[in-house]
């Protein structure tokens, strides 16, 4: 398995952030790492061996990225609209820099599949919202997709709201509520278990989601895990190794 790694700046920023492809071939798959983690994570936590068999037979082509959560979404010192102001900036990243990289390397034959675990899963899901004509699967494992609930403070603003799929998608209608549900399909995975609950809200959080994207007529799938299913590396690699190969 070819793997290799390349540095993209970041938009109005004075950073660089790492993008480590695993596969040469296949459905190219961006991959989110948990809160504040980088793109080395999926292979050091085993997610990468969960799913290596896909990698090896050419059905997948891994592209696991950096975050950029310790200065955004992960700085509690700063108000909740700052560092949507911030993630923003992320997004760009993502958006600018790195779907067109993916793209450029894979040759777009194939769209991009978003995975992500715990505040991954948010990235996942909100730029497949963003960017469904790029990449319109997203899987979303162990995901709050409420920022306002991330031990938040201050006041609120368009930053926030259009950060928050949570209160976006609740608002959408319309010609491009049209096309939302004519490109994506989301798949909502999380389970019952130790800290699924506390302190994350992933279970409530996920299953609200699920309610907003019912109402909306957006195409998803909700699979709740039992009791022992945890929010930790372990489940999902569980979690992924038995939903991917459905789409790839």
């Amino acid at each position: 398995m070819e793997t290799r790694s390349v540095r993209l700046p970041v938009p109005g920023h004075d950073a660089t952030l790492e993008v480590v492809r695993h596969g040469s071939w296949g459905r190219p798959v961006l991959l989110f790492p948990s809160e504040a983690g980088g793109a080395h994570d999926a292979e050091g936590n085993g997610m990468l061996d969960a799913v290596r068999w896909l990698v090896d037979e050419g059905r997948v082509s891994l592209f696991c990225v950096d975050s950029l959560d310790a200065w955004s979404w992960s700085n509690r010192d700063l108000p909740t609209e700052e560092r949507a102001q911030r993630a923003g900036t992320y997004g760009a990243w993502l958006s600018e820099q790195v779907l067109p990289y993916v793209v450029g390397e894979t040759g777009g034959d194939q769209e991009v599949v978003t995975v992500g675990v715990s505040l991954g899963a948010y990235h996942a899901v909100h730029l497949t919202l963003q960017r469904a004509d790029v990449a319109p699967v997203a899987i979303g494992l162990s995901g709050n997709y409420d920022p306002t609930t991330w031990n938040g403070w201050g006041d609120l603003g368009d930053a926030t709201y259009f950060a928050n799929p949570m209160g976006y998608v609740a608002h959408m209608e319309g010609d491009h509520l049209d096309w939302v549900r004519s490109r994506v399909s989301l798949l909502l995975v999380v389970g019952q278990g130790p800290f699924e609950e506390s302190p994350t809200r992933a279970l409530s959080s996920t299953r609200e989601f699920a309610e907003v994207l019912s109402h909306k007529g957006i195409r998803h799938e909700l699979d709740v895990w039992g009791h022992d299913s945890a929010h930790d590396w372990p489940w999902w690699h569980r979690q992924l190794a038995h939903h991917l190969p459905r789409f790839v």
